[in-house]
């Protein structure tokens, strides 16, 4: 871990967010580990990964789609085992437009599996939060698709 103090982004200028909700079927260790050291088994481009599950540590990857490249970088905020992962996130025109946004998964255990609430925040504008707010559901249920028990 490192010793420089977490510095939170700035995202008052920038208010812009949306929020996703879904009932995952992996366990909640799986789920964590997915979304801190095992982005190339459900999203990022297999040899692309550049992430130390840890507060205040960087991350890279790549994802790939219709032959192109797509970088996200970004750092860890918050980490709590099976509870909690926020970190910063930044792509470029496609994505955040650049701008280092927050994103927040949250895992709440109920009777039936585990909700995981996402929270986005920070985009520079409505229609970088909206292309979000489209691919968000989309890649929850690839996550659900590729560490749990849904066909």
């Amino acid at each position: 871990m490192s010793d420089q103090p977490i510095r939170f982004p700035d995202l008052s200028a920038r208010p812009h967010e949306l929020k996703v909700e879904r009932v995952m079927s992996a366990p909640p260790a799986l789920l964590y580990a997915a979304l801190t050291q095992g982005f190339d088994i459900w999203f990022a481009a297999p040899g692309s990964v550049l992430m130390k599950p840890a507060v205040n540590e960087p991350f890279f990857f790549e994802t790939e789609h219709a032959g192109n490249r797509y970088p996200h970088y970004g750092r860890f905020l918050r980490l709590e085992p099976e509870r909690l992962v926020e970190l910063t996130w930044v792509t470029g025109a496609d994505g955040t437009e650049g701008a280092e946004t927050v994103v927040t998964f949250q895992f709440v255990h109920q009777p039936r599996g585990i909700r995981l609430r996402l929270r986005h925040a920070g985009f520079p504008n409505e229609a970088a939060r909206d292309r979000h707010l489209v691919a968000w559901p989309l890649v929850l249920e690839q996550l659900d698709r590729r560490t749990g028990t849904v066909d």
